[in-house]
């Protein structure tokens, strides 16, 4: 049977109104339907190289504001409307409610703690003692390993080289710094031209592979909690009681003591988040900002830890350990997506940090309110009167 093709052409003229036109009414006739909404855009598809292929349409998604956000970092201060895209009904009202409990309370706190993005090569050898002796030789050549990486990129700086030798085999994972980039494709390059040298100084390598899946790209793993993969943010605050109970509804001895049994259930299901839902909030801000939505595998590990302070008010924070964002390169500079990151004063190099933070204070104003929903019983009323769409 012959393999059906949609239309292209080769080069830039790919990049066409028309061509996405012919290839949408191509996929119309094979599915006997018209449509009316997905060819409906207003950016230009010459646009597009670099972030799709066989550009034939758009897909809208809703975005609404929440906020404002109050934020005490060290890069973003100040107030923010922050635009989550999304299709769920109560979020961004959710969102809202728990950055008014933020802003009653003086603000959150963020802090960027650590900053690496990986590659992880994997080399054969024919016996263990082999792949040993490759450990110390990758130590002693860490400085021309460096060099080589570097060569490759202007803003991905190499910082250390982690062994984890295993039987005859050898993981390294290279740890970079990206600047304002998301980094994997840079690291990626720098790694490559990395290995290349170290191949040929090294008789003994059977082989290698340029990812033998210690980097664990768009995938959660303990490894990146512990030794973080981008952008490693603690978001804090605390909230005096009376405030907690007057607009959650709970006390914080309840929610201390709720605290507990979510993070013994996360624990009981062996999950990498003992927070409610930070993967909902991360999601809608990647999706309006241009950032690469699988990434949210990864960036949605996270950290809860309460305090019950001295004086009885409610301390609560959240680390996310491996937050993958982008100001600069990718979607981010797509027409909607560049303009979402404007509104934040966020769009360019040397915005990363401000933007990461954002996120983990978005986070955090989620996590309140959805701990707080859960304890004083309207969790499922919101939904009702918010999230249907009868």
């Amino acid at each position: 049977m012959m393999r059906t093709r949609l239309p292209r052409e080769s080069g830039a003229g790919d990049y066409s109104r028309d061509m996405a036109d012919k290839r949408r009414a191509f996929v119309e006739a094979q599915a006997g339907i018209t449509t009316r909404h997905i060819g409906q855009y207003s950016f230009d598809p010459a646009e597009l190289p670099g972030n799709i292929e066989l550009f034939s349409g758009v897909a809208q998604i809703p975005v609404g504001f929440a906020g404002p956000l109050l934020i005490n970092g060290e890069h973003a201060r100040g107030e923010f409307f922050i635009p989550l895209a999304t299709t769920e009904g109560t979020l961004v009202a959710s969102y809202n409610r728990g950055m008014k409990l933020i802003h009653e309370s003086g603000g959150v706190t963020t802090t960027i703690l650590d900053d690496a993005m990986q590659r992880a090569p994997v080399f054969h050898f024919e016996n263990a003692r082999k792949t040993r002796d490759f450990g110390l030789w990758i130590t002693e050549h860490f400085k021309e390993i460096k060099d080589r990486a570097e060569s490759t990129t202007r803003s991905g700086k190499l910082k250390t080289i982690e062994q984890y030798p295993v039987g005859k085999l050898m993981y390294l994972r290279f740890n970079y710094s990206t600047g304002d980039a998301a980094g994997q494709n840079m690291v990626g390059k720098a790694t490559f031209e990395a290995c290349r040298w170290i191949t040929s100084r090294c008789p003994d390598i059977v082989r290698y592979v340029l990812s033998g899946n210690m980097d664990t790209d768009k995938k959660p793993s303990r490894l990146n909690m512990l030794h973080s993969r981008g952008k490693r943010v603690t978001a804090e605050i605390t909230i005096p009681a009376e405030l907690m109970k007057k607009i959650s509804g709970a006390s914080v001895d309840l929610l201390v003591q709720q605290r507990q049994v979510s993070s013994l259930g996360a624990f009981l299901a062996g999950s990498n988040n003992n927070g409610s839902h930070a993967a909902n909030g991360i999601t809608a801000m990647f999706i309006a900002c241009g950032q690469d939505a699988a990434n949210v595998a990864e960036s949605c590990a996270g950290l809860v830890y309460v305090e019950k302070t001295p004086s009885g008010d409610y301390y609560f924070s959240i680390t996310l350990p491996s937050l993958i964002v982008a100001t600069h390169g990718g979607g981010t500079g797509l027409s909607t997506q560049r303009e979402y990151l404007e509104l934040l004063g966020c769009h360019g190099p040397g915005k990363a940090p401000k933007f990461t933070e954002l996120v983990a204070g978005t986070v955090l104003a989620g996590e309140l309110s959805l701990a707080s929903a859960v304890l004083a019983g309207d969790w499922v009323s919101s939904h009702d009167k918010y999230g249907r769409n009868r």
